[in-house]
């Protein structure tokens, strides 16, 4: 699995991963924001949050293959530390909290100027108040 140091390096929350494995309206700007990114990286629970969200074999593929060449943040006592605290500064459910404490530990919670794709409007706006540069742009 590649390393999750890269500076070049994008966070993708499900909502984001979802959109890259199927075919809907938001799906274009998803794969526009793909294009730009040297890297994905994604919450080790994500495979498992967006499985549950499919309804086609066809997604559940893309999903294999985008787990294979994308990097994860692993389930780690710093990640749960983090997620306890951003529960206290917003209004999440756990498994966001999770996604914005992986996020935050990719950028050693140093967020300005680190990108956070994030298509779920309630975990993009917290993204956006700790300090990452949220695509597409918070509205």
């Amino acid at each position: 699995m590649p390393s999750v140091t890269n500076a070049d390096a994008a966070f993708w929350d499900t909502s984001g991963v979802v959109l890259l494995c199927t075919h809907q309206p938001a799906a274009g700007p998803a794969r526009r924001i793909a294009q730009r990114c040297r890297r994905i990286v994604m919450w080790w629970g994500t495979p498992v949050e967006a499985r549950s969200a499919f309804m086609l074999a066809v997604a559940a593929k893309k999903l294999g293959t985008l787990k294979r060449f994308a990097s994860e943040i692993e389930p780690t006592e710093e990640v749960r530390t983090i997620a306890e605290s951003v529960l206290d500064e917003h209004d999440l459910r756990a498994a966001d909290a999770f996604q914005l404490a992986a996020a935050l530990v990719l950028c050693h919670e140093k967020p300005r100027g680190r990108w956070s794709v994030c298509f779920d409007r309630r975990l993009a706006a917290a993204a956006d108040v700790t300090g990452f540069t949220v695509l597409p742009a918070v509205r």
